[in-house]
């Protein structure tokens, strides 16, 4: 494949303010692409590298999932193993039915705090509440336990942050540890995501990309936009090139079992159909299909305030695409350029 072109695009959008991060491009042992660009902190003019830690957003799900599944192989949970049952959350709006299946792959129906496919943008969650006093995963419990659900569970699919929350939830119970912990050691260790973490913003961390946006022709921190550390539903630190050693240390077997490995990576449930062809979710990842039915790649992406991240694989390639900025809107149009050149589109 041709990469030609994307260092001079990225370089471009760096100039204009329209891209800031790292860009990571493999296939199996061999570096295709990798490049630097813009700013890890504007008020100092800090410029990024491949060894700045980028808030990954959502595809902090893709932990929550193995570190779930890791207690199902070890028969501490099961995944029909009902949330409000096992947490004791009868008094709540939750569904009563909603297993830790359900909640991994996107299909409880139960009310989300922010619900994006609703257009809700969870950095309004905060406009009400004290962001900074939620610190464990149990904080964030009464922001959605009130919120009426959208169907019942397993007769749907929509995406929802507040199943990832339950679910790590479950995971902390049944293991008596800490989620930040678990993922720690259990994740990153194992994974050799040596320089991955939870990093606090109130905490000073050095090579930490502070997350902006340009609001109103102003650069504006994203400090009170959600909780200061990470939770099951987003917000863990990596480097790209730690990003993909987890995808690697999944599909190689070290993180989970044999069955736990391949329903990880095999689809379960149909999001949504276009021209591009069918959406279908996973235990975290999502799965593009063309319109002949044909897998064409997965990923996990995420975004908050301050934050966009896409962690893609396309099989038939053997090619792994790594994308972390610091900016809300950095890596959507950088994806989908370096999408065109990887398929042969572009």
């Amino acid at each position: 494949m041709d990469l030609h072109g994307l260092d001079a695009h990225l370089s471009e959008s760096a100039s204009r303010d329209r891209f800031s991060g790292v860009v990571r491009i493999t296939s199996g042992e061999d570096e295709l692409f990798t490049g630097a660009y813009g700013w890890a902190s504007r008020a100092w003019n800090v410029e990024n590298t491949m060894q700045t830690r980028f808030d990954t957003a959502s595809v902090t799900k893709l932990f929550t999932a193995v570190v779930a599944l890791q207690a199902v192989d070890e028969g501490l949970l099961a995944l029909d193993t009902k949330a409000v049952g096992y947490l004791g959350l009868e008094d709540t709006a939750i569904h009563p039915d909603a297993t830790l299946g359900h909640l991994l792959t996107h299909t409880s129906g139960i009310g989300d705090d922010a619900d994006e496919e609703a257009g809700e943008d969870y950095a309004d969650v905060w406009k009400t509440r004290i962001s900074y006093l939620v610190r464990d995963t149990s904080d964030l419990l009464p922001q959605l336990a009130t919120k009426p659900g959208n169907f019942a569970p397993g007769e749907g699919c929509r995406y929802c942050n507040a199943g990832f929350v339950l679910a790590g939830m479950m995971v902390e119970r049944a293991t008596g540890q800490a989620y930040r912990e678990l993922v720690r050691t259990r994740v990153f260790e194992r994974a050799g995501m040596s320089r991955s973490g939870f990093f606090a913003m109130d905490v000073v961390e050095q090579e930490v990309a502070e997350g902006a946006d340009l609001v109103d022709g102003r650069w504006v921190r994203n400090i009170y936009s959600y909780p200061p550390i990470g939770s099951p539903d987003g917000g863990a630190h990596v480097t790209a090139e730690d990003l993909e050693r987890f995808l690697f240390a999944a599909r190689s077997g070290r993180l989970l079992g044999p069955d736990s490995t391949e329903r990880f990576f095999a689809p379960v449930a149909h999001h949504s159909t276009n021209r591009e062809g069918e959406l279908r979710f996973g235990y975290g990842l999502e799965f593009r299909f063309d319109p002949e039915g044909h897998l064409v790649y997965f990923e996990k992406e995420g975004l908050n305030a301050g934050a966009s991240a896409v962690l893609r694989h396309y099989p038939g390639r053997d090619v792994t695409m790594v994308m972390l900025s610091n900016m809300e809107d950095g890596v959507w149009e950088p994806r989908r350029i370096a999408h065109g050149l990887i398929v042969g589109d572009a």
